[in-house]
């Protein structure tokens, strides 16, 4: 077989195989003859005259995403470092518009997003800058997709993702933060303990209260059981007087057994002799007559009304006047 005719078949067939080609999904290709554009294909496999037609570029659909860094100063002359996050694609109907009209599309993304921020970041002191960052966002995106459009990019969002002051800044606003945080924990810990000094106080008044019901039914009962050891002596033959000594000198010896049955008691009980009960209720009566007699000489004087003031009589002249003259 002729060497020439075998070189011409393989020339031909890689010229037939040359003028197919596939367009992956979500990617569109453009088309140009002899250097003038002349169509766009998409997803699948595709035709072209081969040697006068090629490929031009590709062009992807898929939503890409920008990171850009942003050093910018805020209203209280604080410098800070942004990281806005831009998602765009290129919209399927304009994409002519995003090959041919733009050479550098993230370039041109980024000094838009340069130009809004450093716009926008100024008119806000630092704390509205972590508090409106989605303000910025919408800006931003606002901006882009009013630039961007007309060269056949779509901004689907724009995202603050991070904002860094400098290191002595953050330090400032830590210790700021710190600092709010403990008076807080100092007034809650103040109402806690006038809580506890309320509650304990009338925890204390209520206990003082319940003694006192308590001692007061104590001596209730000791009066009541007094009267009936009294009616109890005096129905053997044990007159008043002589039953109160022996009750007084029972408990007198009670109040030393008492004493002596606790080995830590350090009381001294003064006077300690056989004749103290005794004088105890010498004392007693005595005191008991004092202040009935007492009561006595006041109720008469309160009955004792107040004599009357007589008249005061004419003087003596008129009546020697009067004698005169009959």
């Amino acid at each position: 077989m002729n060497p020439i005719l075998i070189v011409l078949l393989v020339f031909g067939l890689l010229i037939l195989l040359s003028s197919f080609f596939t367009v992956k999904q979500q990617t569109a290709v453009v088309i140009e003859r002899f250097g003038k554009f002349i169509s766009i294909r998409n997803s699948g496999l595709q035709l072209k005259i081969p040697i006068i037609d090629r490929v031009a570029g590709r062009v992807n659909l898929r939503i890409q995403q920008l990171d850009v860094l942003i050093e910018t100063k805020t209203k209280d002359n604080v410098f800070i470092k942004m990281k806005v996050s831009v998602q765009f694609k290129v919209i399927q109907d304009k994409v002519y518009e995003a090959f041919y009209k733009l050479e550098f599309p993230h370039d041109q993304i980024t000094a838009y997003v340069f130009d809004v921020v450093r716009a926008e970041v100024p008119k806000l002191i630092l704390d509205d800058v972590f508090v409106r960052k989605d303000d910025i966002a919408i800006a931003v995106k606002r901006e882009l997709n009013e630039a961007m459009t007309t060269y056949g990019y779509d901004i689907i969002n724009t995202l603050v993702t991070d904002i860094d002051p400098d290191i002595q800044v953050k330090n400032a606003m830590n210790r700021i933060n710190a600092a709010d945080r403990e008076k807080t924990a100092a007034e809650f810990e103040s109402e806690a303990q006038r809580i506890r000094i309320v509650a304990k106080a009338k925890a204390e008044a209520e206990s003082k209260k319940l003694q006192g019901q308590g001692i007061a039914d104590q001596r209730r009962e000791i009066a009541r059981g007094l009267v009936e050891s009294v009616e109890v002596l005096n129905n053997v033959g044990i007159n008043s007087q002589e039953a109160s000594a022996l009750i007084v000198v029972t408990q007198h010896y009670d109040t030393l057994q008492a004493i002596g049955a606790d080995a830590n008691s350090n009381l001294i009980l003064l006077p300690n002799s056989p004749q103290a009960g005794s004088d105890m209720l010498n004392n007693m009566i005595a005191s008991f007559s004092a202040s009935s007699q007492v009561g006595q000489m006041m109720k008469k004087t309160e009955r004792v009304k107040p004599k009357e003031i007589a008249k005061p009589q004419p003087p003596e002249e008129n009546q020697d006047e009067n004698s005169e003259e009959v």
